[in-house]
């Protein structure tokens, strides 16, 4: 696919959508369409609706009203904040990389030898490959949330999802989730992901607003008062 075909294709388009928890709304009419090829970058402050956004792009929320067409059959990945995943789990690294095969093969599933050179493949890309054998608990906050995100690159998808994914974390992952997500952007993925960060944002091709569950989008990112201190 050219970068020219890539950007030309809708990898999920939101219309009129409706969406919240428990009765409780959170989306209010939500507009927008997300290309192939591209970086988004969600902004907004906590409680504005960015996580649930990403929820009903990624499958998981259903919209209460309004319609989510997707271009592509396969699911979006969707990489969750690592204080999401609880310490308790007694899985190693390369088990939880692993997981994201999953998607292709069924739970439990044995995995065949591309399975398993795509799992290898997705722990040297985020450097965390030498940790394959220790517990996902044990580890720092940096390296679980490099974990996750290779989780999420090992289902292939062409949609991919990331929930403030660099928040709090050292200048070196943060510089390395970065360089991994302009990787999937030449290879024709779609990225989306939430976060609080002026220099991640300005990394994007494109940025969304999320304030009281409405979207707008951000010709810059000028408007400083969406990001954290730390980031400016």
């Amino acid at each position: 696919m050219t970068s020219v075909d890539a950007a030309a294709t809708a990898a999920v388009a939101l219309e009129d959508v409706y969406a919240g928890y428990g009765g409780r709304a959170v989306l209010h009419g939500v507009t927008a369409t997300v290309h192939a090829g591209t970086v988004t970058a969600l902004v907004g402050a906590n409680g504005s609706g960015k996580s649930t956004l990403l929820a009903v792009m990624a499958s998981t929320l259903a919209p209460t009203a309004g319609r989510v067409r997707r271009g592509a059959a396969r699911r979006p990945a969707l990489v969750v904040q690592r204080s999401a995943v609880s310490d308790a789990l007694p899985v190693t690294v390369r088990e939880t990389v692993e997981m994201g095969r999953w998607a292709e093969r069924g739970p439990w599933q044995r995995l065949t030898r591309g399975d398993r050179a795509v799992v290898e493949a997705c722990m040297d890309r985020l450097a965390v490959a030498d940790l394959a054998r220790r517990v996902l608990g044990d580890l720092s906050g940096g390296q679980r949330q490099r974990v996750l995100l290779a989780q999420g690159l090992a289902q292939g998808a062409d949609l991919l999802l990331l929930d403030e994914p660099a928040t709090g974390l050292d200048a070196d992952s943060r510089e390395r989730i970065t360089a991994v997500l302009a990787e999937e952007r030449a290879r024709g993925v779609a990225v989306v992901h939430a976060t609080h960060s002026a220099r991640e944002a300005a990394h994007a091709d494109r940025v969304l607003r999320m304030e009281d569950g409405r979207l707008a989008e951000l010709s810059t990112i000028a408007d400083q008062a969406l990001f954290t201190a730390d980031d400016l």
